[in-house]
C-alpha cells in the first residue's frame, strides 16, 4: 500500500537493496502491477513476491461510492471513471490477488509466492494462502 506509515522491508527484517517494492493505493494486484511483475521476474532476478496489505487501510473504509464522493468533497473532481478498488474483506481480496498471480501466464513456474496481512497497531503478520 502507498500508506507511509509501512515500512516494508523493516517489517520483513530486510534492507535498502534487498527487495523491489511495488506500492499503490490498497496493496492490489492490477495490470499494472503484473506487468511489473514480469519485468522484475524475467529481467531483474526477482523469484519471491510477498503480496503485503495492512489493517487500518483506507481502501477498506468505504466502498467505490463513497470514496468517490469524498474526491468530490475534497476537490470538486468527479472521479467516477476511475476504478478505485475498495476492499470490503481484506483477506478475501488477498486471496484472490494470489490467485491472479499464481494464474497470470507470463510468470516463471519457480516464482514463490506469499501472501500476509501487516497488523498495524502490533507489528503481527497474519499468512493468507490463496
Amino acid at each position: 500500500c502507498i500508506d507511509s506509515r509501512i515500512a516494508p522491508l523493516a517489517i520483513v527484517g530486510m534492507e535498502a537493496g534487498d527487495a523491489k517494492i511495488i506500492r499503490n493505493a490498497g496493496a492490489r494486484v492490477t495490470d499494472d502491477v503484473l506487468r511489473t511483475l514480469v519485468l522484475a521476474n524475467h529481467l531483474l532476478g526477482v523469484n519471491r513476491v510477498l503480496l503485503m496489505p495492512h489493517t487500518d487501510c483506507k481502501m477498506a473504509s468505504g466502498d467505490e461510492a463513497s470514496m468517490h464522493e469524498a474526491i468530490h468533497a475534497a476537490s470538486g473532481l468527479d472521479s467516477r471513471s476511475l476504478e478505485i478498488r475498495t476492499v470490503t474483506d481484506q483477506e478475501a481480496a488477498l486471496r484472490s490477488d494470489l490467485v491472479r498471480v499464481r494464474s497470470f501466464p507470463y510468470l516463471r513456474d519457480d516464482l514463490v509466492l506469499g501472501g500476509a496481512i501487516y497488523n498495524v497497531a502490533t507489528g503481527a503478520l497474519s499468512t493468507v494462502s490463496g
